[in-house]
């Protein structure tokens, strides 16, 4: 805003008035209208120079005014922005809150089982101590059990070592007639028995018996058998091996001795070379 004012044309008019002035009293009116015009110049001087520093100031709030108004238009963006991911992050927090409400009753609910499997476990340990107790007292019977059967084992094995030495006197007795005839005497057969204390030649610390019939410079292996089977001809057989190795002479012969023998035992004695006297074969 400005003003503009021809102050030269305004003083020639009021010279004017005062040449043309009459009276003294039109020259004070003209001295008075110089006086305010003068007055009036400086002072709208100074008020158009107060204005235009107003317009100038003006100005710059306007400049101010249009940044602020530009940042604020950012901040209303990022306010908005900031209310949607508020609203998402809200929605979040709802969903993790039934998540975790969820949660919370699967623990109360665990919690429970663990209390009645808690509950469970003492009464099982109750049970489990009363069994405790009755297997230590069944222990202390089975020991005395066992030591009880480990004496009658003695004595069974002693009456079974007697009943076998027995039964295989009563099977050469049976044979004695096929025996004689083919140079063998049953009550001059003796029994040898070997100790493989350091697993030479068989297992180690196994004992193993030799029925031997030696006559004339001859040396007879016999086994006797109420019923012979495929491992009692092999068992034979590596006997007189073992027999070679400790004496350092080869058997002359090998014979079995039998009630029953098995079909494919009985084969595998012909393959051997073993002779086998006996009374059936079992197919």
């Amino acid at each position: 805003m400005s003003l503009s004012i021809d102050w030269s044309r305004l003083e020639e008019v009021v010279e004017r008035v005062v040449r043309r002035a009459r009276a003294e009293e039109l020259r004070d009116i003209a001295e008075a209208i110089k006086t305010l015009a003068d007055f009036m110049r400086t002072g709208f001087k100074e008020v158009l120079d107060r204005i235009e520093r107003i317009e100038k100031r003006l100005e710059a709030v306007e400049s101010i005014l249009l940044k602020h108004s530009k940042s604020i238009e950012e901040l209303n963006k990022t306010l908005m922005e900031h209310s949607k991911r508020l609203e998402e992050l809200t929605k979040v927090v709802q969903e993790h809150t039934k998540i975790l409400q969820e949660h919370l009753r699967i623990l109360q609910e665990h919690s429970k089982r663990l209390e009645e499997l808690s509950k469970r476990v003492e009464e099982m340990n109750k049970v489990l101590m009363e069994h405790s107790k009755r297997l230590e007292e069944h222990s202390k019977r089975l020991e005395e059990l066992a030591k009880e059967v480990a004496r009658q084992g003695v004595v069974l094995g002693s009456i079974g070592r007697r009943w076998g030495r027995d039964l295989e006197k009563m099977v050469l007795e049976l044979y004695r007639h096929v025996l004689e005839e083919r140079g063998v005497i049953p009550e001059k057969i003796e029994r040898f028995t070997y100790v493989d204390v350091d697993g030479r030649y068989y297992v180690k610390g196994s004992k193993i018996e030799f029925d031997i019939y030696a006559h004339n410079d001859k040396v007879y292996l016999v086994e006797v058998k109420s019923h012979a089977d495929v491992e009692d001809v092999e068992w034979l057989y590596k006997r007189a091996e073992i027999y070679e190795k400790l004496t350092g002479r080869k058997p002359d012969k090998l014979i079995l001795v039998a009630i029953h023998i098995d079909d494919d035992a009985y084969k595998r004695t012909g393959e051997l070379g073993i002779e086998v006297i006996y009374g059936a074969i079992i197919p």
